[in-house]
């Protein structure tokens, strides 16, 4: 039986939640494995459900997806972790078709993956790797290739921004070899994730060559059309540049990532307000001090509308690069602003 009432989500938990650290041990479900505990998914009430409210529940985690990409995940975790306990666990137990039984194994594991993919954002690393191992678990008995590539290829980029390269490459390549017959956009979804992984390996070759096949891809996913929307050329431009700068050509990273940030649609606050910070940081790395201020300055300007950890990951860092600046009429403008925005404790 799948049990989500291990995961602790009661939204009420923070200190306990935060306990739980990233772990390289953590054990990854194979797709035969997961398909296999198919059979341990039983009814368990008299209730039925149908396809409306497996709709419902896609509903549901498109909006707050939409909620995660404008305003950051503090506030959205929450109401998805709270919509899976209260909700869409109960429809996991409730009588109902066969395809009707699995259409929601699928919209489960979705949300479930996403719920760990906002974890990530607050910094709450060994909770999220618990949802990203119970959607494989939900997305094996759904028999959702896609929803389970995607949750191994979100355990990797978690795990390479944690600087685990040798364990991001293994789930970046368990992705790739569980996906059975990607389209142009997945597989640049995939190969890109390869890419970086590779590249923090110190793989040169291999990055290169991932990235190669990353960017045929894409070229091939853009002629045909939206087959895959949430990986697109802005995204692509964010792998280069992670990985030019893994392989040490710092300028390369800068142009790379200025490529995504203009390419990145007005949505996504949260993410421009993470990678503007960390083209920023590289600006800054080069000697080019003025431009990072400016690229900070537009930072700031998304800061206080979206709530995210890794947001203020990126605030707190900036501080602490400005100080050794702050005779610098330019830099002490930009950090007497960002006093004025940024929660005290991130600015000591």
């Amino acid at each position: 039986m799948i049990d989500l009432g291990r995961l602790d989500m009661d939204p009420s938990r923070r200190g306990v939640l935060g306990a739980g650290l990233f772990s390289v041990a953590v054990t990854i479900p194979g797709w035969p494995d997961v398909v296999g505990r198919a059979a341990a998914i039983r009814s368990g009430r008299a209730t039925r459900i149908g396809m409306n409210d497996v709709d419902m529940v896609v509903a549901m985690t498109e909006r707050v997806s939409e909620l995660d990409d404008e305003f950051g995940g503090r506030h959205a975790r929450p109401m998805a972790a709270s919509f899976m306990v209260n909700t869409v666990a109960s429809y996991l137990r409730a009588d109902a078709p066969e395809n009707v039984r699995k259409a929601m194994l699928s919209a489960a594991s979705d949300l479930l993956y996403l719920t760990g993919y906002m974890a990530v954002d607050e910094g709450l690393h060994g909770l999220a790797q618990r949802y990203y191992v119970k959607a494989l678990e939900l997305a094996g008995a759904a028999g959702d290739h896609l929803t389970y590539c995607t949750t191994l290829r979100g355990m990797s980029v978690q795990a390479v921004d944690l600087r685990h390269g040798a364990k991001a490459m293994e789930l970046a390549d368990a992705a790739a070899a569980a996906s059975p017959k990607a389209g142009p956009r997945m597989l640049a979804f995939l190969t890109g994730q390869q890419a970086h992984a590779a590249a923090q390996t110190g793989d040169r070759t291999g990055a290169l060559r991932y990235l190669r096949q990353a960017e045929a891809a894409m070229d091939r996913a853009e002629s045909r059309g939206k087959a895959f929307g949430s990986y697109d050329t802005s995204s692509l431009n964010y792998h280069v540049s992670q990985v030019r700068y893994e392989l040490g050509d710092k300028a390369g990273a800068v142009e790379a990532m200025r490529q995504a940030d203009r390419l990145r649609p007005s949505a996504y606050q949260r993410t421009r307000v993470h990678r503007r910070g960390l083209l920023a940081e590289r600006q800054l790395e080069l000697g080019h001090l003025e431009a990072a201020c400016a690229t900070w300055h537009q930072a700031l300007d998304d800061y206080p509308k979206v709530q995210s950890g890794r947001a203020d990951d990126r605030v707190k860092t900036m501080f602490g690069l400005l100080r050794p600046h702050l005779k610098n009429a330019t830099a002490r403008d930009l950090y007497d602003r960002a006093r004025t925005i940024a929660p005290p404790s991130l600015v000591t």
